[in-house]
């Protein structure tokens, strides 16, 4: 069932749930550790099928980073819905959300192209084939690489509101 949303999200915009009572800031605060912890744990899973040798974890984790890849776009709306409900916001650092903006950015160029890898391999191992290693190896390479992306984005949109974790070029004093 289809159901209006309150004034609090973008004007015009429906979703599929019923009795959903959450903004586009809350709904990205919500979406956003998918890609970070699944590509943690499919990297680690992927990294179990090459150590076993199995192609059943290996294809299953290929899906998986697939999975995500395409979670990540929703997950990409969302910030930039919860970014246009929280301009004019007297708290609101703009340079902070600017520097998380492209640290997205990256994290899901990233996350694209360990997508497009995984489905490569898995178009490698169709006819039950087995997959090359080497594009295992350069699969799992890529999901390193995506999910300490990941983690620098996550990092830089929890400083947003969080400025207990902030970096600061300020040494504490003991």
């Amino acid at each position: 069932m289809v159901v209006d949303l309150p004034a609090e999200f973008a004007a015009g915009t429906a979703v599929i749930f019923t009795g959903l009572r959450m903004n586009w800031v809350h709904l990205h605060l919500a979406l956003n550790h998918v890609p970070v912890l699944g590509t943690f744990f499919v990297g680690l899973l992927l990294g179990v099928g090459l150590i076993r040798n199995s192609e059943e974890l290996k294809r299953c984790s290929l899906i998986g980073f697939v999975a995500l890849a395409l979670v990540s776009i929703p997950i990409k709306f969302t910030g930039d819905f919860a970014n246009e409900k929280l301009v004019g916001t007297s708290w609101l650092e703009v340079d902070r959300v600017i520097v998380h903006e492209q640290a997205a950015d990256q994290a899901t160029t990233g996350m694209f192209l360990l997508g497009l890898a995984a489905v490569f391999a898995l178009w490698q191992s169709r006819e039950s084939r087995p997959i090359r290693k080497v594009i295992l190896w350069t699969v799992l390479l890529l999901s390193l690489i995506t999910f300490s992306l990941m983690l620098r984005t996550a990092s830089l949109g929890g400083e947003i509101r969080h400025e207990e974790i902030r970096q600061s070029s300020v040494s504490p004093s003991c």
